[in-house]
């Protein structure tokens, strides 16, 4: 499986370790940046890593900042992106079995990298439900605004 993965400065450092985890573990990693813990914006990379999985050339993608919500909010906004902020396991599980989420969030200041391994081994091992679950992902993706 190949994994977009992505981040700002504040979640550059955990960005490393998750893409040596994913790579020791046999995924794909597709990084775009950042490349350093120089301060940059967030949107850019959030964007450019949500873009590759709504494209399809990347089945799942994982974006880090310090708190995981600028990046769920930047990659909500690519179409047919369903990204999730999650701080726990079971927020991890939930989000793919009833939302499907394609994209994990997580805020590195706020858990720690051994949490945010266990939160990346749920969303990328648990199944979406489907079922009554798959007419509400129709839902939202009718949903226009203005």
């Amino acid at each position: 499986m190949k994994i977009s993965l992505a981040s700002d400065h504040a979640g550059f450092e955990y960005k490393e370790q998750i893409s040596s985890y994913l790579t020791l573990m046999g995924y794909e990693v597709v990084d775009f940046g950042a490349f350093s813990l120089a301060s940059t914006d967030y949107p850019d990379h959030a964007f450019a890593a949500a873009k590759a999985v709504a494209d399809g050339n990347c089945e799942k993608g994982i974006i880090i900042c310090g708190t995981g919500i600028g990046v769920s909010i930047t990659a909500n906004k690519v179409t047919g992106i369903r990204s999730a902020n999650c701080s726990t396991v079971e927020m991890a599980v939930l989000c793919r079995q009833h939302n499907d989420a394609n994209i994990l969030n997580f805020g590195s200041r706020l858990i720690t990298i051994e949490l945010a391994k266990q939160i990346t081994d749920a969303f990328l091992n648990t199944e979406f439900d489907g079922g009554r679950h798959s007419g509400r992902i129709d839902k939202i993706h009718s949903l226009t605004g203005r």
